[in-house]
């Protein structure tokens, strides 16, 4: 179910809920995850994970779970790094430095910061990792209702 909002041009809205035919096989390593209802402050430490690429602009995929540590930054400085392209809807997490980054193929994969879900890969920069380019995540506390309302229809 994808978010009646969705906005391709600027990728705001950029949350889809999808549903499966059986439940989710559950154990120690697959669980759910809190969906958060209120977002951190700037300077937490964050998680985000994927099967996206490892190297840009030559494109690398890994054989293996990949997971990067980055930061959350403050809505304003998100605002510095991306002039007129940042919603209310978006967040950004990295590293002002460089180098750590979700990249082409993460998209979708999770922002976990404090043990909850506080963001979806969404955008970024061609080139990832780049200084003072960090990661655009969708901010997951401004759909909690949306997300509780459309599993409950579903």
């Amino acid at each position: 179910v994808a978010h009646p909002g969705y906005d391709p041009s600027t990728k705001d809205n950029d949350i889809m809920l999808l549903k499966l035919l059986a439940p989710a096989a559950l154990s120690g390593r697959v669980r759910p995850i809190p969906v958060a209802s209120c977002l951190p402050r700037p300077g937490t430490a964050c998680v985000t994970s994927g099967w996206g690429a490892t190297t840009s602009p030559e494109v690398t995929y890994p054989e293996v779970l990949q997971c990067v540590n980055v930061t959350l930054f403050s809505a304003a400085a998100c605002q510095s790094f991306y002039p007129g392209s940042i919603t209310d809807n978006m967040l950004c997490a990295g590293n002002l430095q460089g180098g750590m980054d979700s990249c082409q193929g993460d998209s979708g994969g999770p922002l976990v910061c404090n043990g909850t879900l506080q963001g979806i890969v969404s955008w970024g920069m061609e080139r990832c990792g780049q200084p003072r380019r960090p990661g655009v995540y969708t901010k997951v506390c401004r759909y909690a209702r949306w997300i509780q309302e459309t599993m409950k229809d579903n």
